[in-house]
């Protein structure tokens, strides 16, 4: 069964029952903190945003009815579910005319408890659609308000900056700002501004007429065209050759597009959305990027915090992904190890989500057991060490290496460095403060 991702408040005075009851529900990829009274369970709400309350019906003190009272006072409609082994129907009922969701005698049946906590999320969901969200697995506070800034972005047609490392989402994000949006049944199309050469990438923004260049036999509308009403997502804008950003920014200030070799202006409607994990008033200062055009690419700025900053995500997204991955290779595994979310919860994490990914994905395609294991989870997470790079970083290593060997060979000689690369001195420097390299330290 897969279950709507949530973050539950399991609460019982009963360690052992408590206990039992937290690993079948994690087991199941919920989320789960758990407390042995009900004022502890008073204060974790105090403290942490959670979607359901699960609570024993006989507990000292305060008992599972007063705990619903006291949690309508402080969050109303939070959903309640109550266990009980002493259950009868008048109590049941009388607990339902009260507002409690669901009332389950104990021994629980696994299956009627799983459909009541679906059912109570789904039914306790807020007005107010989330779906446009729905991709974005998280319970972060510093996520949960980022995305309630994307939610009122979404609203106006404003360009948006994504930053934030590699790996952490900003795609999946800026996705989420068009579903949010007045564009959402419009297209969002996406484009990598690092992963093509110069004039293919011209070619694919601005589209090109027949004739253009070698090879083009037809007239072919570019990206901005496709996105017509809808939102054009240009990642790794930091990575954008210079001549292009000239003519990004007159499309952004005249809302008009000319294709390569065409002498005809087409107006155009699309919401622009960029992301980079560059430092881009770096870049501005080193000459690489244009002032002008960061400015009104950033009108709204958004930060993606890195995987290691959200740690409390990780068991989440672990669970949530595991879920995906077996369902689609094999259905039989269902868990983590204690010991392997452990090792979860404490790796680094350079690459963020999508590491996080690959190696959920390695370790379901190795197992033959239902429970991943932390020996398991060790040897994906060695293995992302020697992983393939992406193609941006492995051509910013690339350059990098050849422009050292070039400055090596010429002794620091950047007009002869620059010949042998086939660039100016011009354009060769920028490379050279791209990559933070000096000349001088290479001269005898």
């Amino acid at each position: 069964m897969s279950h709507k991702p949530a973050h539950l408040l399991l609460v019982d005075d009963d360690p052992g029952l408590l206990k039992l009851l937290g690993l079948r529900l994690t087991s199941e990829g919920y989320s789960v903190v758990t407390a042995e009274s009900g004022a502890e369970g008073l204060r974790v709400l105090n403290r942490e945003k959670v979607d359901l309350v699960i609570s024993d019906l006989r507990m000292d003190e305060m008992d599972g009815m007063q705990l619903f009272a006291e949690i309508q006072k402080v969050q109303p409609g939070m959903p309640v579910i109550i266990l009980t082994a002493h259950g009868s129907i008048p109590d049941a009922v009388a607990a339902t005319q009260q507002g409690v969701f669901s009332f389950l005698t104990k021994p629980v049946d696994k299956d009627a408890l799983y459909q009541a906590i679906d059912d109570a999320l789904e039914q306790s969901a807020p007005a107010t659609d989330e779906r446009w969200r729905e991709a974005i697995v998280t319970r972060s506070p510093l996520m949960l308000r980022l995305l309630e800034q994307a939610r009122l972005v979404a609203q106006s047609d404003v360009s948006v900056l994504i930053n934030g490392q590699s790996g952490t989402g900003k795609e999946i994000f800026a996705q989420a700002i068009h579903n949010a949006s007045p564009r959402n049944s419009k297209p969002f199309i996406a484009i990598n501004c690092g992963a093509l050469p110069e004039q293919l990438l011209e070619s694919e923004l601005f589209g090109h007429a027949r004739g253009a260049f070698t090879g083009a036999v037809s007239n072919r509308e570019g990206l901005f065209q496709a996105a017509e009403g809808g939102t054009l997502f240009l990642d790794e804008i930091g990575d954008m050759p210079a001549p292009l950003q000239v003519k990004l920014l007159r499309v952004l200030q005249e809302r008009k597009v000319r294709p390569l070799g065409s002498n005809r202006d087409i107006d155009i409607n699309v919401r622009i959305i960029s992301a980079t994990h560059r430092d881009l008033p770096k870049a501005m200062a080193r000459g690489e990027f244009r002032e002008d055009l960061y400015y009104r690419l950033n009108v709204v700025s958004l930060k993606i915090p890195a995987l290691a900053e959200r740690t409390e995500d990780i068991p989440l997204l672990a669970n949530h992904l595991l879920r995906q991955a077996a369902e689609r290779h094999k259905p039989f595994v269902r868990a983590f190890s204690t010991d392997a979310m452990k090792r979860l919860m404490t790796a680094s994490w350079p690459g963020n989500v999508r590491q996080l990914v690959n190696v959920i994905e390695q370790c379901v395609a190795l197992t033959s057991s239902p429970v991943i294991s932390d020996a398991l989870v060790e040897q994906a997470l060695e293995g992302e060490n020697t992983a393939l790079p992406t193609f941006v970083e492995a051509r910013n290593q690339f350059e990098l290496n050849y422009l050292r060997k070039l400055l090596q060979i010429t002794k620091g000689n950047v007009t002869h460095a620059a010949r042998m690369a086939g660039r100016n001195r011009t354009e060769f420097y920028k490379l050279l403060s791209r990559h933070e390299l000096d000349a001088n330290d290479f001269k005898e």
